[in-house]
């Protein structure tokens, strides 16, 4: 190993332990989808100016005209990396818990699965995300579906009380991804699934963009490595790990780059090869063990 690869891995592992560093970036986090909530522009998916666009990219997505149409407008602001409702096939009467629901588009298309008699769940740590979710469900009629203000590391959920668990595009954006699925296996009742789309790294990224602020805050700088990610996932006690979706973030969007990545190329002076086939955007499924 060369000396700057192993000065590299030094600072990344001294970054990793600073819990206050960690706590800048959720206040950052907190600040930026707070600000897109009211309407100031988007992170992972299209800027603003595209925002009409955002069903046509949610359909390119994986999700269905149907369920696109069956929820109102304002929850799509065009933020997933991926479709997991589809993946996770809800059904009547199941309790579904999303993390980082956003404005509420997966969480309103989970609620018209369940029904009813079922129940959705999403939880999200953004006030301003919060109030235009639970407006979007009042508009759909969905009394069912519920959002609760809280951190992914420390759900504000009862242990084994759910049967399903899904989040777009979320995880990536929470220093501590281990605590989470440990979270996700603790709410899971046995036998539960999780069918999750994020944004995973597929090699090292160039160091400008590594130490980018706003790259994190877009969903990139903050990614795992596949190898460390899954690790996670199955440390945590999850099972049954499948890769449903896997595709080049950058060629996903093609030529119609997203706003932050196009400025991160600007800022920092990459080239869009550099990043190619390095992040990815993956959906995969994963259970809970039964009970013995």
């Amino acid at each position: 190993m060369s000396g700057s690869t192993t000065a590299r891995k030094t600072r990344k592992a001294a970054d990793a332990n600073r819990p206050r560093d960690a706590e800048t970036l959720v206040s950052e986090v907190r600040e930026r989808y707070g600000r897109i909530a009211e309407g100031a522009g988007s992170c992972c998916g299209d800027s603003a100016a595209a925002a009409a666009d955002s069903a046509a990219d949610s359909a390119r997505l994986g999700y269905s005209q149907a369920d696109l149409a069956a929820v109102p407008g304002g929850a799509d602001l065009g933020l997933g990396c991926g479709a997991p409702i589809p993946l996770l096939s809800p059904a009547p009467g199941e309790t579904v818990l999303d993390l980082g629901s956003g404005a509420g588009l997966d969480a309103l298309i989970a609620a018209r699965a369940v029904g009813p008699e079922g129940r959705v769940i999403g939880v999200d740590m953004t006030p301003e995300m919060l109030a235009r979710a639970r407006a979007n469900a009042e508009r759909a009629g969905v009394g069912w579906a519920e959002f609760r203000e809280g951190r992914l590391e420390a759900l504000p959920v009862d242990d084994a009380s759910v049967d399903a668990v899904t989040s777009n595009c979320v995880i990536n954006l929470v220093p501590d991804k281990a605590r989470v699925f440990a979270e996700i296996a603790r709410v899971l009742r046995p036998g539960g699934r999780a069918v999750v789309a994020d944004i995973v790294l597929d090699g090292e990224l160039p160091e400008a963009v590594e130490r980018d602020l706003l790259a994190y805050v877009g969903c990139v700088a903050g990614a795992l490595e596949r190898e460390a990610y899954f690790a996670a996932v199955e440390a945590a006690g999850l099972g049954g790990i499948e890769v449903l979706r896997d595709v080049d973030f950058l060629a996903a969007v093609g030529d119609d780059l997203p706003r932050e990545v196009g400025d991160l190329i600007e800022r920092t002076g990459v080239r869009p090869a550099e990043l190619a086939g390095v992040v990815r955007s993956v959906t995969f499924r994963a259970v809970k063990p039964p009970a013995r």
